[in-house]
């Protein structure tokens, strides 16, 4: 069984990677006229169809997403957006479900892909990670995209979890950014892709439900960098060990700064 499991796991891993091309060449050129409108109006134009892309996607992938607590986007306002990291999975399936125009701090080095690179600028906030410079510039643009009443979405992890914990240490950047600008923070927590598409098998891709949940804002006010980290983690620690897609004991595992 766990064999043909395997098998299975590879071969639909292939069928997701020829569905996720396909599925780019259908929505590139419609994602590109959104260079051309100008603010606003042209990343919300964006990630509708990057929201379309996705859906297609997980549909022919048979990975099911279910979303909860857009409630707590509050019309006026605009947050900093913590993910959780898992998979490949997760960035794909983050910004294009969160309420209104955003962008995501993202590697600077996809954006030599071919094509892909034009569509993943769009989308993002770039940063080189080896180049202090382009770090300090990145914090900078991040609170530029807050100013202009864009959703900041960081994954405060850094990398994908490579652990046996449900979340890794949180870097800074995030908490840093949110008490610099008075943003409040929204909490989110991705489950069932570490089941779907495992960190340490390699060409693997298993069709199962994933969930994405936002959890109430967090305020910084009145608190410092540690206090405000520690809350937005114990927020997204307890979430993920409680949720059955991520196949945890909650009794078995207890939080851990």
């Amino acid at each position: 069984m766990k064999l043909f499991k395997n098998i299975f796991a590879r071969f639909w891993a292939f069928w997701g990677l020829i569905t996720f091309v396909g599925t780019f060449l259908i929505i590139f050129i419609p994602s590109m006229i959104a260079y051309l409108i100008p603010g606003r109006k042209g990343q919300i134009y964006f990630l509708q169809v990057a929201k379309c892309w996705m859906f297609m996607w997980l549909t022919l992938i048979g990975c099911r997403l279910k979303i909860r607590g857009r409630e707590n986007f509050k019309n006026g306002k605009t947050y900093i957006v913590i993910y959780n990291h898992n998979a490949f999975l997760d960035a794909p399936i983050s910004a294009p479900y969160v309420p209104g125009a955003n962008k995501t701090i993202a590697k600077k080095t996809f954006t030599k892909i071919p094509l892909f690179g034009w569509f993943y600028a769009k989308g993002s906030v770039l940063v080189d990670r080896k180049n202090d410079k382009s770090r300090s510039s990145s914090f900078d643009e991040m609170r530029r995209v807050l100013q202009m009443g864009y959703h900041m979405c960081i994954y405060p992890e850094g990398t994908r979890n490579r652990t046996n914990m449900p979340l890794k240490t949180f870097y800074d950047g995030a908490f840093r950014l949110s008490l610099a600008t008075g943003n409040e923070i929204i909490p989110a927590v991705i489950s069932g892709t570490k089941r779907a598409m495992p960190i340490h098998k390699k060409f693997y891709l298993l069709p199962l439900p994933i969930e994405l949940q936002y959890f109430p804002a967090i305020s910084p006010i009145g608190k410092d960098l540690e206090k405000l980290k520690s809350e937005a983690r114990q927020v997204m620690w307890n979430a993920y060990v409680s949720n059955p897609l991520n196949d945890i004991d909650p009794s078995a595992i207890s939080f851990a700064e």
